[in-house]
């Protein structure tokens, strides 16, 4: 795997931070900093997601993508997925992850809870790189609602 990031240099007459990602799978990514009112030359202009919302983000993919397929590979009738991350970052450098909790809805027909549990599990004790990179420094928690479709 391989990621290529740059900078997008200067833009509107002063300095930003924001960058793009190419990746190794032939796609883009784009990242910027938040506005920094007090050094605007260390800010961004706040017209992409932070590095940090990206790390989330892709965490979240991660495990959803596992909570998915491990519920097809079961043979349930998994019709939608969802997980919304909540976090908690250090106050100070490096501004780690500390707590993070994933609240996942999954829609289907006739999912057991037990099957939906049991896949959270799952990914988070074997499969997800992600969630399981960052549990090194943020207590990870989970919970879960099974919709009806």
């Amino acid at each position: 795997m391989e990621c290529t990031v740059s900078w997008t240099g200067a833009a509107g007459g002063r300095s930003a931070m924001g960058f793009v990602a190419e990746t190794g799978s032939g796609h883009t990514l784009v990242m910027d900093g938040a506005p920094d009112a007090a050094r605007p030359e260390n800010g961004g202009q706040n017209l992409a997601p932070r590095p940090m919302e990206t790390v989330l983000a892709g965490t979240g993919g991660c495990t959803a993508y596992d909570v998915v397929l491990i519920l097809k590979r079961g043979r349930h009738d998994v019709r939608g997925c969802s997980v919304k991350l909540t976090s908690e970052r250090a106050d100070t450098d490096p501004k780690v992850f500390t707590k993070i909790h994933m609240h996942f809805t999954v829609t289907g027909k006739d999912v057991p809870d037990s099957a939906v549990a049991r896949a959270v599990a799952m990914s988070h004790e074997k499969y997800c790189s992600a969630s399981i990179m960052l549990a090194k420094t943020a207590e990870i928690t989970t919970s879960f609602e099974v919709v009806a479709a």
